[in-house]
């Protein structure tokens, strides 16, 4: 998306209307979610937490920043807002990937797979920083990429995560995929509501895959 592009597309009422609930709604239930976790009396090593909070914080700011982007009017904030917004995807996926990882028994390929994400995702961040508006149609690739790179190394993760984990994983994954569609579809009324009801509904995904690791 240019400039020029972010500047001609204007949203209803309605439709913020409908974005905001969205969000809000989901920022409640990480918040409510995280907590349970992260409260739980359990005998998780410390790695096991630190990845935990990695992976909420970063979940938190994709949910945060795309609130404050998308309902935010237009104006030289919006533009700045819409950095920290394409940026915080990079970090969720990051995010997201840093307790199943940790899951791992193979030490090296958790170590590779994680400077793969990480750097992949922080390189996107510079991008997306120093770069805005810029290679939008790339970043879409780039942030589906990151995000499936993770079945180089599915056979080791079915070796030690639980099923339920496995198949909600991959659903998040078919889940996001499915949105982008909505995402380009810029001229349907309710498009970027919709978008981001695939965004919740596959973060929901990834969010009960991750909890059955610490409940």
């Amino acid at each position: 998306m240019t400039k020029a592009r972010y500047q001609h597309r204007v949203y209803d009422r309605e439709e913020l209307i409908a974005d905001g609930i969205i969000h809000g709604a989901a920022i409640v239930a990480v918040l409510y979610g995280g907590l349970f976790l992260l409260t739980r009396d359990t005998r998780i090593g410390t790695a096991q937490i630190a990845g935990l909070v990695v992976y909420l914080v970063a979940l938190l700011c994709m949910l945060s920043f795309s609130m404050a982007y998308n309902l935010w009017p237009r104006s030289p904030v919006k533009w700045i807002l819409r950095r920290f917004d394409h940026s915080a995807i990079y970090l969720m996926i990051a995010g997201t990937y840093t307790p199943l990882l940790l899951q791992l028994l193979n030490g090296a390929l958790a170590a590779i797979l994680g400077a793969t994400v990480w750097i992949g995702a922080l390189a996107g961040v510079c991008i997306k920083v120093m770069r805005p508006g810029r290679y939008d149609g790339i970043a879409i690739a780039a942030y589906l990429a990151l995000g499936w790179v993770g079945v180089f190394a599915a056979s080791s993760f079915m070796a030690v995560l639980p099923l339920a984990t496995m198949v909600l994983i991959v659903i998040g994954g078919l889940l996001y995929s499915a949105g982008v569609p909505f995402y380009l579809w810029e001229k349907l009324r309710f498009q970027n509501a919709i978008w981001h009801v695939f965004v919740v509904a596959a973060a929901a995904a990834h969010f009960v895959a991750i909890a059955l690791l610490y409940i």
